[in-house]
């Protein structure tokens, strides 16, 4: 019950501890039932006279422990239905005995009571029975604590002690709720016979303390823990009243004991360890044998008020967790929750929860925090361990309160509110098969910085009235999240086009103010794809995604044939652009080691940032929105742990601006982090000292490279806006001249880059309406990006529209 709200690992400890507690108050019970009947049968008991009786030792008190925990095994195997058929001839029983103990007070006069033989502290051998007395009564009205004669050395007895004796009385609250199998109508019978129990009880726990407080001294008490059999109208009445209400407490805590651990097993929170003990059918017979042995294990103890201590104390960590249970249920505001008791309230929870910590913490704090502490390692150790905690077919209030507190948060995380000093890398990750993207998914993952992290794909199809097609595939998606242990989101849709449904995607992804604002693609080249969970030396190998049946989930492409068209994958990018948010694009990722990356003796030992516009290279294009934002990426996947250990690199181009006044346009037009009226920032002094300034601004730890040997573009023309509109700037680009830089970039990759970020050049622009046209000025472009970025390191082309930096703390 408890395991189902507050999930398998918080529910698994406590229902642990529950069962302890049931084993705990059998031994108490047992051990109770011991100490009535050597008080009665004993030599010279109330029962025998002087006559021998029952032989009495420490060993023959075991042994008689011993039998009654079998006879209560014998009963328990019988099946609980035979105890549950005997409970109102006990119940009954115990009444008519409770009745004699109440009229006795009122008809003995008057007496001397001796002590009982087992008591050896005093040396007194009677103490007064008083009957109604007022002074009897004040002088009984405040605390005086003697010593307990039942142990061996006579421990002192303080509050601690006594409220875990007189707490047994009430631990029979979930009596009924263990066993609910056995019950027709639990919902009706438990609420109605635990109020009915516990309402019966404290009317007879306060009458009782009342008139015993009027009658008895004070000497009486704490010397006869038995005086209401020398008091009774007639002594065989206490006597069976003790033995009954002992026995049937104890076996009705072992078959509770019982019940609770073949819970435990049938919900596999202890996986294989417990398996033996579900039943095929019927009585969990291993389930009370084990229960028993715990038992036997526990009336070992000597001392009765030893034993209430630590039932005390586990009783109240269970009623803490049920308390726990119903006031998150309530504030989660679940509608399913739904109590059929009127009375129930948060505050009756809040009230209870915060009495039974109190409570376990003052009366025994040594023995609360050992179990708090064992409950504590049972959560972590069945969050990390057990079968259970994977297991998806229970509900969890940490889900439920999670809900309820993210909602509340996106309510409150107000967009218009965004400032840059703040920002983070909020990432959609589009992939066609994550069987060829692994690597890339465990970059972005890095890349991310606590940042949002969506991976998306489209599935080209549409609904057809014949259910989700993409609802099957959600499953293995989230499977994938947890096979490469990143933290994603994931999102699908269901689109016409692969466009359309990263135009879907681009705009819809995330929630409120916690939407992607860069957008990032693999790349479209010609290399074959690389199956990372078939091939046997990947990090990622993995067959939970081959079916028996033959078939591949999430298959990768097999063919060039197969791969989206040019012009469609040109206008994914547009897309994203024009509506205001990054692309990157990632190329040669197959080849990135993370294993390599994090060892700290291999040859890779740098991020590079080439902040160098492919076009139009100038140094002033490093002092862009756009080539600051590359650099805040890099910076960001430096921070990340397993990358500390690299150094950043930036590479700009050391010669005259081609058109520097252009740039410085552009750089007071957007919205720079950078303060341009900075005197150490101007165009007049030297790219790398201005870059180093900039470096020590932003708090970036990098080292600046000039490349002075950047080549020129001859006969290409001044840049401007009507290149890419009649989409003949990529066709006249010299082949010598991307085999130069590429060349270039290469020399300073094959030093040990682990990743290089380049420019991603603006992509050409297009007619509203995909046209036959596209394809060759799309073409072109892509042909561009890959003579560019051949052969390098694992690479990232970025363009960044948003400003992502700042100088200010």
């Amino acid at each position: 019950m408890i395991s189902r709200t507050l999930g398998p690992e918080f529910g698994g400890a406590i229902g642990t501890l529950f069962f302890f507690a049931n084993v705990v108050s059998s031994a108490l019970c047992i051990s109770a039932c011991t100490e009535a009947l050597v008080e009665n049968f004993g030599p010279n008991g109330y029962l025998v006279g002087d006559s021998p009786g029952l032989p009495n030792g420490d060993w023959y008190r075991f042994l008689y422990r011993s039998v009654l925990n079998t006879i209560g095994l014998s009963v328990s195997l019988a099946g609980a239905s035979l105890f549950a058929r005997t409970s109102l001839a006990i119940w009954v029983t115990m009444v008519v005995c409770l009745a004699s103990a109440f009229l006795s007070f009122f008809i003995t006069t008057p007496a001397m009571i001796e002590k009982p033989e087992t008591n050896t502290l005093t040396n007194a051998t009677s103490f007064k029975y008083t009957g109604f007395s007022v002074n009897t009564f004040y002088e009984n009205l405040y605390p005086k604590y003697g010593r307990d004669y039942s142990t061996n050395d006579g421990e002192m007895v303080d509050f601690a002690s006594v409220f875990g004796v007189l707490f047994t009385g009430v631990t029979g609250v979930m009596a009924g709720a263990n066993m609910s199998g056995e019950l027709k109508s639990p919902s009706r019978s438990i609420p109605l016979g635990t109020l009915t129990a516990l309402f019966f009880t404290a009317l007879s726990y306060i009458a009782l303390t009342f008139l015993t407080a009027a009658t008895c001294s004070r000497d009486l008490l704490q010397n006869n823990y038995v005086y209401l059999l020398p008091i009774n109208v007639w002594s065989p009445f206490i006597a069976v009243g003790m033995l009954t209400a002992t026995f049937s407490a104890g076996l009705s805590n072992l078959i509770g004991a019982s019940r609770v651990l073949e819970a435990l097993a049938k919900d596999n929170i202890f996986g294989f360890i417990l398996r033996p003990m579900v039943p095929r059918s019927g009585n969990p017979i291993l389930a009370v044998i084990m229960s028993w042995f715990l038992v036997q294990i526990g009336i070992i103890t000597g001392s009765l008020n030893a034993i209430a201590q630590v039932n005390s104390v586990l009783f109240i960590t269970s009623y803490f967790a049920i308390n726990l249970a119903c006031l998150g249920l309530d504030l989660a505001s679940a509608p399913n929750f739904r109590p059929t008791f009127k009375h129930f309230s948060w505050l009756t929870s809040l009230i209870g929860l915060v009495g039974c910590a109190a409570l376990i913490f003052g009366l025994r704090p040594a023995y609360a925090s050992a179990v708090a502490l064992a409950c504590c390692s049972l959560v972590v150790a069945l969050h990390l361990l057990s079968p259970a905690a994977s297991e998806p077919k229970w509900g969890s209030l940490s889900q439920a309160l999670i809900f309820h507190q993210v909602r509340k948060y996106l309510l409150l995380l107000d967009p218009r509110r965004e400032h840059v000093k703040f920002w983070r890398p909020q990432m959609l990750l589009l992939i066609s098969s994550p069987r060829q993207a692994a690597p890339l998914i465990d970059f972005v993952n890095d890349q991310k910085k606590g940042g949002l992290f969506v991976v998306g794909h489209v599935r080209v199809g549409e609904l057809d009235g014949s259910g989700d097609p993409l609802a099957s595939e959600h499953k293995y998606w989230l499977k994938l999240i947890d096979h490469l242990k990143v933290k994603a989101f994931v999102e699908l849709s269901l689109a016409e086009s692969i466009r359309s449904g990263a135009a879907q995607l681009t705009r819809l992804a995330g929630l409120g103010a916690m939407k992607p604002d860069t957008v990032l693609l693999g790349f479209r080249d010609t290399a074959t794809p690389k199956d990372f969970f078939r091939d046997p030396t990947s990090p990622y190998k993995t067959e939970q995604f081959d079916l028996d049946s033959g078939e591949i989930i999430f298959p990768a492409r097999t063919s060039v044939s197969t791969r989206i068209s040019a012009s469609e994958y040109v206008r994914i990018i547009t897309d994203v652009l024009s509506v205001k948010k990054n692309i990157c694009l990632c190329r040669n990722f197959h080849t990135l080691d993370m294993a390599a990356v994090e060892r700290r003796s291999s040859s890779l030992k740098y991020i590079d940032v080439w902040l160098v516009e492919l076009l139009t290279p100038s140094r002033e294009e490093a002092f862009s929105v756009r080539a600051l934002f590359a650099l805040q990426l890099a910076a960001v996947v430096r921070s990340a742990r397993g990358w500390q250990h690299l150094r950043l690199r930036v590479h700009v181009v050391d010669a005259t601006p081609l058109y520097a006044d252009l740039y410085l346009a552009e750089l007071d037009s957007m919205d720079s982090a950078v303060e341009r009226s900075n005197p150490s920032l101007s165009p007049a002094r030297p790219v790398h000292e201005r870059l180093e300034v900039l470096l020590k601004l932003l708090r970036i730890n990098a080292t600046t490279h000039t490349v002075s040997e950047w080549p020129a573009l001859d006969n290409f023309g001044q840049w401007s806006e009507t290149s890419y509109d009649n989409g003949t700037t990529f066709s006249r680009i010299p082949q010598s001249y991307l085999q130069k830089v590429n060349q270039i970039i290469k020399s300073r990759c094959e030093d040990g880059a682990a990743v290089t970020f380049v420019q991603l050049p603006h992509p050409p622009k297009l007619a509203p309406h995909a046209s036959d046209a596209d394809e060759p000025v799309c073409e072109q472009y892509l042909q561009v990006l890959e003579d560019f970025t051949k052969d390098l390191s694992p690479t990232i082309l970025v363009r960044g529209l948003k400003s992502v930096t700042s100088t200010a703390l």
